[in-house]
């Protein structure tokens, strides 16, 4: 009997550890299934939409800042040194216009971000066709963060890594973004 009682709880313990381990994937399969299907309602309950837009903004303004800082233009005028001052603002209010559960759904049907400079004429990104081939990978970047990698076979030097968070034992929300790098976007 003590043998019997032993093996379920090993079992428990097992079935608990690979549904904590296994829990973001079914969040990540969602987000593409509301994406595809174009469902914001789902969209909005699996996105922590200031977590991710305070990513966004960190991503965008590092990469405008290096792109500044590698401009000897850039970085040797006075003008130059304002625009800098001035970019996390601009980046900032793009981000906050622009970033919504259409924009989401976008990025992942196309593993594109979309144009900031685009934000104030478009509104409601289109659906893509279903036939896009978008490759995904999956990692844990720790035990509270799952990476969900898109690349289009068209681009496959140019991964976003879509950045979900741990909410409770086995919640997960999209909660930040890993552009992909500067020189081949």
């Amino acid at each position: 009997m003590k043998g019997f009682i032993k093996g379920v709880v090993v079992l428990a313990v097992l079935a608990l550890v690979v549904a904590y381990l296994a829990s973001p994937i079914l969040t990540v399969n969602a987000i593409v299934a509301a994406a595809k299907a174009g469902d914001e309602a789902a969209l909005e309950r699996m996105v922590d939409f200031p977590a991710f837009r305070d990513s966004l903004k960190d991503e965008l303004t590092a990469r405008l800042m290096a792109e500044a800082q590698a401009d000897p233009d850039v970085r040797n005028s006075g003008l130059g040194g304002l625009g800098m001052m001035l970019a996390p603002m601009l980046v900032g209010g793009a981000v906050d216009a622009l970033v919504n559960a259409p924009t989401i759904a976008a990025m992942v049907r196309t593993a594109e971000t979309p144009d900031p400079i685009d934000a104030a004429t478009t509104t409601r990104p289109e659906p893509e066709s279903e036939d896009r081939d978008i490759r995904q990978s999956y990692a844990y970047r720790d035990l509270n963060t799952f990476v969900l990698g898109l690349t289009d076979p068209d681009r496959p030097d140019q991964t976003l890594k879509l950045l979900f968070k741990r909410q409770g034992l086995f919640g997960w929300k999209l909660a930040g973004i890993d552009l992909p790098d500067a020189r081949t976007t």
